[in-house]
Parts: structure tokens; sequence; C-alpha cells
């Protein structure tokens, strides 16, 4: 397992190293988001998703999930699980888009998923130290 650690000082920032993160995403992956409410979860999926030239990314907390196509083909996967209860997710079928050989799949709020891959899988952690700064921990786990 492979770690780093980042530091974010604004909104800007954190967008910044959403893009940076992307650099190393190929379809088949799965990112698991963990972060308190508003630590920053989807400014960093507006990152990711820029870096494959999506515009437009909104929080999927009412739709449950947000799919995006870049100009390349590649679907980005983008589910928000923190309205549902303990087994709400099981119903939402992420596990069509896991390992999928055009899609990325992101899930915000992934404690409520009782059976996330384990394989082929990035956490990230979103860690608020004040309005502005958050600290940034990416887990590379057998990608």
């Amino acid at each position: 397992m492979k770690t780093e650690i980042f530091t974010s000082k604004s909104e800007q920032e954190t967008r910044n190293l959403g893009r940076q993160f992307a650099e190393n995403l190929h379809p088949g992956l799965c990112i698991l988001l963990y972060g308190d409410l508003g630590a920053g979860k989807t400014v960093f999926v507006r990152g990711i998703c820029e870096a494959f030239g999506i515009s437009g990314v909104r929080s999927p907390s009412f739709t449950l999930i947000n799919q995006y196509e870049s100009d390349s083909g590649i679907f980005i996967i983008h589910a928000d699980l923190y309205r549902l209860d303990d087994n709400g997710a099981e119903s939402l079928g992420l596990e069509e888009y896991y390992d999928s050989d055009d899609s990325i799949l992101i899930v915000e709020w992934p404690e409520r998923w009782n059976n996330p891959p384990e394989k082929n899988l990035i956490k990230v952690f979103i860690d608020s130290i004040n309005e502005n700064e958050r600290v940034i921990n990416y887990e590379y786990i057998s990608c």
C-alpha cells in the first residue's frame, strides 16, 4: 500500500489536487472519499473531472449517482451515499461500475457501503483543519 499526504489551503488548491490526482487514474478504479460534511469531497471530484475535460460537476446528494462522460469515452461515476441507510447502497448497483473497462467509480460516504471493493481501490481522506485548510491523504490499495 502506498500513501501520499497533501495540504490544501483553499478550495482552488483542493481542485488542483484533484486534477493532479487524476493523472494516474484509469478505468476500472474505485475511489472512496472519506470526510465530514463540507470537507471538500465534491470540490476534489470537480478537479478530477476537470482533468478529464468534464465541467458542470455537481454533488449527487439528492440524485445519489451522477454520470459524466469525457471526450475520450471514459465515464466518471460519482455516487454520494450520505442519505442512504446501512443497506441502501447495495440497491444502487455500484458493482456494475467497479472494475469496468470504461468507468472510474468515485464514492462519497463509503462507510454506508457494506461491500466496497478490495482491489483497484484508492481511499482518499479529507480532513478539515479550519475553514480553508484541508489535509488530503491518499491510500493506494492494489492498484
